[in-house]
């Protein structure tokens, strides 16, 4: 292939290759210039129409390198016009690359940033978060603005229960909330296996709220009682993997994972939180309770039993239309052949966290009570209906989890008083009865 630089250009190519060049001289410059970027490694501007500024500069070394590879002879469209407007460059490798301020841009500034900070206190089971700030929101609006706000779940068994939603600041790309959301009831065991999902969304008034962009914490990163600050770059939601994309041995394992998460979260959705006290009293007179903690439900009794506190609930699900539950507490301890171990709590109108504060007394003896189980469930009062299940949770020897750890602590000190929060699951007792 030569090439002859002046104001016609002529081009000899090999028969073999699949290009029509017709004999004599092409078009002028002006109308091929829009098809191949400039070659010169000394100039790496972009491409001008001028034909008098900038000529087609092809070096023969280049060119003779070049015969190889068919991209030399491919067009390279600039973005925008024809003939200019973009910022063209080639590189040795010949890759080309988008720009990261470009609207196609996969870095994650382009959704923005978002500064919080997390701390847990172990001694109240609270988990602070307080959402400060965040930077350069990707625009939602016609107007270039957006309406965000920041929503928190507590991962997995993400529901309406475990949602805390900071205020909505209007006209903002860079929006500041120094607003703190508490979570309540967070156990030990949650910090270890649970992630908090932070969502960053635009408010539309007349439409569906959007997705601006998230950020995940696993709450294993936060120390108890110390705060810890974050400063993140938001995301796009992870995808689900696509089982066409895989060959026949991860297609399979897709479709298994995608149907065991299916089933975990259903079989685990969370419908709130209950903070509960067990404290087994001994006959009076037999044993001594140690530190007065023989207080309570059990004080002037001479048979020993079960006392059952029922303290609060915190971010119980929303079982009405006005966004809110009418909860109280029924507790069972069973089997109940007589019928008599059923003791219900007073109806709290219009909240999602409760605050009862009663207690009840079951005279047993330690013996037996190791074979008992003890069935608390929340429920919604609804007038003049049937009354919806909002959790619940059961202790006994066959527990598992806080539950076993709960009852077991409970049976090991007599006397003592044992606080703990129990996740309400949207399962219901075997044995419950609907009465």
């Amino acid at each position: 292939m030569t090439v002859r630089r002046g104001k016609k250009l002529s081009i000899s190519i090999q028969e073999h290759m699949a290009i029509d060049v017709c004999p004599g001289p092409i078009r002028p410059i002006r109308q091929i210039s829009a098809y191949f970027p400039r070659l010169s490694p000394t100039s790496p501007g972009p491409v001008s129409p001028n034909p008098a500024s900038s000529p087609l500069a092809l070096s023969p070394g280049s060119v003779a390198s070049g015969m190889g590879g068919a991209h030399l002879l491919s067009p390279v469209l600039a973005r925008g016009r024809p003939g200019g407007g973009g910022s063209l460059s080639l590189p040795s490798s010949v890759d080309t690359s988008v720009e990261i301020n470009s609207s196609d841009s996969d870095d994650c500034t382009a959704l923005g940033t978002l500064e919080f900070e997390l701390r847990y206190e172990q001694s109240s089971s609270e988990l602070h978060c307080t959402v400060l700030r965040a930077k350069g929101l990707k625009p939602m609006d016609f107007n270039g603005l957006a309406d965000p706000y920041v929503k928190l779940h507590l991962l997995p068994g993400a529901c309406k229960a475990n949602k805390l939603k900071t205020k909505t600041i209007r006209n903002s790309l860079n929006p500041v909330w120094n607003e703190t959301l508490t979570y309540v009831g967070i156990t030990e065991e949650d910090m270890h296996r649970k992630t908090l999902r932070l969502t960053v969304c635009d408010e539309d008034k007349l439409t569906h709220n959007e997705l601006i962009g998230e950020s995940r914490v696993p709450l294993k990163r936060v120390k108890p009682d110390q705060t810890k600050h974050f400063h993140t770059c938001l995301e796009h939601p992870p995808p689900l993997p696509s089982p066409t994309a895989m060959g026949e041995a991860l297609r399979g394992i897709s479709c298994y994972l995608r149907e065991w998460e299916n089933e975990q979260l259903h079989s685990l959705e969370e419908r709130g939180r209950l903070l509960l006290s067990l404290q087994f009293l001994p006959p009076f007179g037999l044993d001594d309770v140690e530190g007065g903690g023989g207080g309570g439900g059990g004080e002037g009794r001479r048979s020993g039993g079960l006392c059952v506190g029922v303290k609060r609930c915190a971010h119980l699900a929303a079982m009405d239309v006005n966004g809110f539950s009418d909860p109280y507490v029924k507790i069972y301890l069973k089997p109940d052949i007589e019928k008599k171990s059923k003791h219900k709590t007073a109806v709290m109108k219009k909240t999602l966290n409760p605050e009862f504060n009663e207690e009840f007394f079951y005279e047993i003896s330690l013996s037996e009570l190791t074979n008992k189980t003890l069935e608390v469930t929340v429920w919604d009062y609804d007038l003049g209906r049937s009354n919806d299940f909002i959790g619940g949770v059961c202790l006994s020897c066959h527990s598992q989890g806080d539950a076993l750890r709960h009852w077991m602590d409970c049976l090991k000190n007599k006397g003592r008083r044992v606080e703990r929060w129990h996740i309400l699951t949207n399962e219901l007792p075997r044995t419950l009865s609907h009465d």
